[in-house]
């Protein structure tokens, strides 16, 4: 998991005094970026404090101030929630083990109007699959079996897919896009659940078993995940590009169900060969 300290330090490292409007006048520096004195100076508050405030020895950081240091840093909306969010840790805070995570009967239902002409996925805070209909376990993980999310302890992970599943990793031809935003997105989901053992324990898995995972962490991305385009090697109906969209769950607001559209003609004819596929089984 990460410390806010952490993250003000890697953004301040990004920021140049140039960006800023600083003056340097050809001096040379000993840091990448911003020194500590000059962020401070720029968003209003003391060096003590900001330096505090970045090895975790400040108690509190207000709203004002947070925004403030967003602001000279540079962040955007979504890593200037994720600041928020990590400004609110306790550095006493312990891990615990959340309950087992269960699709809302109403998403259920909604996956059962879809039926199988449009693809879907519902995924659970950690992006585990807690659901999926036909089409959409037949795009994305014909490999698996059907029934995995139905058992807690066996459910695919996307995380674990991506970065240690070979098959899964041969169907995204932008595999590489891809794994880039499905970093930036876990790091702000530990940004949100701080005490999640279980999510901590994903990433630490991850940055164990995987080079990639743990290059792409340790860049320090943030972003969330709710529009995109994959392009996919599908080894049943071949090459088929799709947007994905991400629907919140306003009941289970840690859940998200994923749709698919076809972004062309042709993936469109492939996705139709495919649901005829089921079918005809």
């Amino acid at each position: 998991m990460e410390s806010l300290g952490a993250f003000l330090k890697s953004r301040r490292d990004r920021v140049t005094p140039v960006e800023v409007g600083l003056r340097t006048f050809g001096t040379a520096r000993r840091v990448p970026g911003l020194r500590r004195e000059e962020l401070a100076q720029l968003a209003g508050v003391s060096a003590g404090y900001y330096t505090r405030l970045e090895q975790g020895l400040a108690e509190t950081a207000s709203k004002q101030v947070l925004d403030a240091l967003a602001r000279v840093l540079l962040l955007d909306r979504i890593e200037t929630v994720h600041l928020h969010n990590l400004a609110r840790q306790s550095a006493n805070t312990r891990l615990s083990r959340p309950p087992v995570e269960e699709p809302h009967p109403r998403v259920l239902a909604l996956l059962e109007s879809l039926r199988d002409t449009t693809p879907a996925v519902v995924l659970g805070r950690r992006g585990d699959v807690l659901a999926w209909n036909r089409t959409g376990h037949a795009l994305m993980a014909e490999h698996i079996p059907f029934d995995a999310p139905e058992d807690p302890a066996d459910r695919p992970s996307v995380p674990r897919m991506f970065f240690l599943d070979p098959l899964s990793r041969d169907l995204h031809h932008n595999w590489d896009e891809l794994a880039r935003i499905h970093v930036a997105y876990l790091r702000l989901t530990a940004g949100r659940f701080p005490t999640d053992a279980r999510l901590a324990e994903l990433i630490g898995e991850l940055t164990m078993r995987s080079d990639e995972f743990a290059r792409l962490w340790a860049v320090g991305e943030v972003a969330d995940c709710t529009v995109g385009t994959m392009h996919l090697r599908h080894p049943t109906v071949g090459a088929v590009s799709v947007d994905y969209q991400v629907w919140l769950q306003p009941d289970s607001p840690d859940h998200r169900v994923e749709l698919y559209t076809p972004t062309d003609p042709s993936s469109a004819d492939a996705l139709r060969i495919l649901t005829h596929h089921l079918r005809d089984r």
